[in-house]
This record gives C-alpha cells, sequence and structure tokens, in this order.
C-alpha cells in the first residue's frame, strides 16, 4: 500500500511539473512586442492582452477629432503608429496585427524584415466575429478573455432581444456626407435591437451616398443621425441638417447619436444593440400616438 500511495505521489508531481513546464512555455512564446497598425485591430488588440505587452496601436486609436475609436481614452500613454513600416519597425515588435488587404506594401516589408505580421479577416457577421475572436484570442495566449468577451456580446443582444419591439421598427442610420450604415453586422445588431434598415436595396450614387431625395422617399419610422453634436460642424455634418428633411416631420421620428461601436465589427459593437431597441421602443410609441 506504502508502495502504491508512493507511486502515485510520483505520478502525480510529474503530472504537474509537465503542465507547470507547458504552462511555462506557452507563456515564453507568447508575443510580448505586439503592434497593432489598423483601428479595427486595435480595438481587438487592446482587449485581449495586457497593456503592457503592446508596443503600439494605430494612431487612430486616441484619435477625437473626431471619435472614431471605442477605446479613444483608454489607451492613451500607448505610441501611435501610421502607415510606415520604418516606424513600426523602430518598436522592435514580434508579432504585428492588422487587417486583410489594407497596406499591403507594408505588410510585404514587415515580412521581408522577418517580422510575424498577422491579417485579420473582416467580419460579415455576428458568426464570423465569433470566429475571429476566437483567432485571436488563441494566437495571442488570450483564449479566455476571448471567450469572455464572446459572451459579454451575447448577453447584450439576448438583453436588447427582450426589450425589443415587434413588429420591426423600419429604421435608417444616416451619417455625414450622406452614407447609409447597413449590412453585415449592424443589420444583424438592428434586428437584435427591433429595427428593420430601411435602407436595404436602396439607389446609392456612384460615391456610395444616399441622396436627401431617397431619404424622403423612404420615409423611414425612425431616422438616426450617426454622430455627435460638433463644437465646430464639418461640411460633411451640413447634409445631416438638410432643411428638406424637415418634410419628414410629423411621419419619422429624428435622432441623433453615436455609433461609433458599429464602426470596426467585433464583440464590441452589440454595445449599441440595447440604446437602439429603446430608441425603436420609443420610434413605436410615436408612430402609435400618430395612428391614433
Amino acid at each position: 500500500m506504502r508502495l502504491a500511495h508512493r507511486s502515485y505521489a510520483i505520478a502525480v508531481a510529474i503530472a504537474i511539473g509537465v503542465t507547470s513546464a507547458g504552462a511555462t512555455t506557452a507563456a515564453s512564446q507568447q508575443p510580448k512586442r505586439i503592434v497593432s497598425t489598423f483601428l479595427c485591430t486595435d480595438e481587438y488588440v487592446f482587449r485581449l492582452v495586457p497593456r503592457a505587452r503592446i508596443a503600439a496601436l494605430s494612431y487612430l486609436a486616441a484619435d477625437t477629432r473626431p471619435v472614431v475609436s471605442t477605446i479613444a481614452r483608454q489607451v492613451r500613454g500607448i505610441p501611435g503608429v501610421r502607415a510606415s513600416a520604418e516606424q513600426v519597425l523602430a518598436f522592435h515588435p514580434d508579432l504585428v496585427v492588422t487587417y486583410e488587404s489594407t497596406n499591403g506594401r507594408q505588410t510585404q516589408l514587415l515580412r521581408a524584415a522577418g517580422v510575424k505580421v498577422m491579417e485579420v479577416p473582416w467580419a460579415q457577421s455576428l458568426k464570423d466575429i465569433r470566429r475571429i475572436t476566437h483567432a485571436l484570442g488563441a494566437q495571442l495566449g488570450a483564449s479566455g478573455r476571448a471567450e469572455a468577451m464572446i459572451r459579454q456580446m451575447d448577453s447584450e443582444l439576448d438583453q436588447a432581444r427582450s426589450i425589443a419591439p415587434r413588429p420591426a421598427v423600419r429604421t435608417l442610420i444616416y451619417e455625414p456626407n450622406g452614407y447609409a450604415t447597413g449590412g453585415g453586422v449592424t443589420d444583424e445588431i438592428l434586428a437584435a435591437a427591433g429595427l428593420q434598415n430601411a435602407g436595404t436595396g436602396t439607389h446609392v450614387t456612384r460615391s456610395g451616398t444616399l441622396p436627401v431625395e431617397e431619404v424622403l422617399s423612404l420615409a423611414p419610422d425612425l431616422l438616426i443621425f450617426n454622430g455627435e453634436h460638433e463644437a465646430q460642424p464639418a461640411r460633411a455634418d451640413l447634409i445631416l441638417k438638410h432643411p428638406a428633411l424637415s418634410a419628414l416631420d410629423g411621419h419619422s421620428r429624428m435622432l441623433r447619436t453615436s455609433l461609433v461601436p458599429l464602426l470596426c465589427p467585433g464583440p464590441w459593437s452589440a454595445d449599441v444593440a440595447v440604446p437602439l431597441a429603446q430608441l425603436a421602443r420609443g420610434a413605436q410609441r410615436t408612430k402609435t400616438l400618430h395612428a391614433q
């Protein structure tokens, strides 16, 4: 019996030693000087790994004129890089994370210099977001954090669905310069929030914008102006104040809100789901009152 106990204790000790060695090896193989060169990979990298392992992010991560990043204030103090391979190499990265088909020349130069570059595909659906988040978590040694991000996303979507009005409210998100937000992940989040994208299948200009006349013909129940009031309004915002839009008074509920989380598709995009569901409920009540 003593021999059996002794053998068992030795086996456990060996197992613990092997596990510890494996964990130490895995930790030593994790990238320790990560540079993200694209806004949408900044969002992932900052959330997935400790700040001490981030050598630099793209300069847009901290940009506040205008705000295009959901982490603009949290990343203060982290160096920012632009589309320059030389600037990236100055940080001596052991991993560079970027999006596919963005700045191919930079990626080519970095790889030629022996730097590992991870290219992240663009997410076209919530399913894509889950797959990409898992893959990045595994590559960055942050699988647990990746799982937590996905759980948070699913929780916010479920909460939005629980308060979303039915039937869905016809909605158009209208942005500066006349662009209409929609498609892919955005449409899935709108659906979870009880909103139907009224801009689907509309005729846009060659530059991809939606003319004011088209907005008037759509006459959505809810017209959301995507953006924040600027202290110094830009020319791009003028179309959101076009006098012709007043023709929708009494028919469309018009609101202005920031939808920055939708700019880069990722688990954080679901942060707008509950606020959108609340806007949808308000628009539904307004429509009901007008119908009475």
